[in-house]
């Protein structure tokens, strides 16, 4: 079963399901997502601040699989925003992936303390203008900084990756997202594990034969949200990718939806001032 694709805003397409590699250790990176390539994944999620981009290059330059049937996103660093520095920063990350152009580059965190976003996407539209981005987008950003953005700049972004899982659903930031033409990609997914632990999760992967993990990925694809989970094993990449085999109900979906319990996971986007340089 191939994995279903969704449609941005500008016409490109991103493979719904992928792989996300935060906290995958430089040295094993180009292992796990060779191992992801040969499992089926064709969409891989990495970061500058991530300090594994060389990773994924090593692993797209490996495969035989032709470039253009992999989707690769990449993220800006907070402390490299700023238009200059952000044409600096993504020409790094592009020569450590390997590639000539990027697919969806992402401002990783408002960091809105410092109000450099919008020269910071200025300077991503001209990326895009290049082409060296395919796509553009966000990550972590609050309705009040989508309003800033779409107020100051040209183009709309394509994504804007959140945390998003059962007991951390945030509804209001993703209609808000999705009304503009923005789509949601969750990160987080599985709330870090602890939400596979619910009754309702536990008793409907018990009801389906599968695991609580591919129950949670079903509810994330059944609601038309990009989901990008992380695994360094290849038996749960394997079975997180399997997810896509699996069918929720209406009642299943809305058993899942009433575990919110609004308890955010990581930082808070609107006060969230980290660099991401290693000390």
């Amino acid at each position: 079963m191939p994995v279903p694709e969704l449609t941005f805003n500008n016409g490109v397409t991103i493979p719904q399901l992928g792989l996300g590699v935060f906290q995958t250790p430089p040295d094993e990176t180009q292992k796990v997502v060779e191992q992801a390539f040969e499992v089926g994944y064709r969409h891989i999620d990495t970061a500058a601040g991530y300090y594994n981009e060389e990773g994924v290059g090593a692993a797209i330059a490996a495969t035989g699989i032709p470039r253009d049937e992999i989707f690769v996103t990449t993220k800006l660093r907070n402390g490299d925003q700023g238009y200059d520095s952000t044409l600096r920063a993504f020409e790094d990350s592009r020569t450590k992936l390997g590639v000539d152009a990027v697919d969806l580059y992402l401002i990783h965190w408002p960091y809105a303390k410092h109000n450099l976003f919008v020269d910071t996407w200025k300077a991503f539209e001209k990326l895009h203008a290049d082409g060296l981005i395919r796509s553009i987008g966000v990550s972590n950003f609050l309705e009040k900084h989508l309003e800033e953005l779409l107020e100051k700049t040209d183009i709309v972004p394509a994504v804007n990756q959140i945390e998003v899982h059962p007991t951390f659903q945030q509804q209001q930031l993703s209609t808000f997202s999705v009304a503009r033409g923005i789509e949601v990609e969750a990160y987080s997914p599985l709330g870090q594990g602890a939400d596979l632990e619910s009754d309702v999760v536990t008793g409907l992967a018990e009801k389906h034969g599968k695991t609580p993990a591919q129950i949670v990925l079903a509810w994330h694809l059944a609601q038309g949200r990009i989901v990008i989970p992380k695994s360094v094993t290849p038996e749960r990449i394997l079975s997180n990718f399997e997810s896509i085999d699996v069918s929720l109900d209406l009642d299943e979906l809305e058993a899942i939806n009433g575990l919110e319990s609004g308890n955010r996971i990581g930082a808070d986007p609107d006060t969230a001032d980290f660099t991401q340089y290693r000390n």
